[in-house]
């Protein structure tokens, strides 16, 4: 699966960094995938095969219909990569 190849070439910090970006109100989908390349739909499978079933329940039902989660408000970027400073 595709999925699992994009997902096996990411190292533990990009994980742990992706993982919060996602937890993170303000930092949409778009922004994780512009940053690591990984659509919506990998990021769901990353936080369910990282997360505690529970933990990850808890977040898809806070992040399903979210407006700020899907695109940037005016196309205007509101994230930071951390290579930039």
């Amino acid at each position: 699966m595709a999925t699992q190849i994009v997902l096996k070439r990411l190292t533990s910090a990009e994980v742990d960094r992706i993982i919060e970006m996602a937890w993170e109100d303000r930092t949409p989908f778009d922004a994780i995938d512009f940053q690591f390349n990984l659509k919506e739909k990998e990021v769901i499978h990353l936080m369910r095969s990282n997360l505690k079933t529970s933990s990850f329940k808890m977040w898809r039902k806070r992040v399903t219909g979210r407006k700020l989660k899907h695109g940037f408000p005016d196309k205007k970027t509101r994230f930071k990569s951390a290579n930039q400073k």
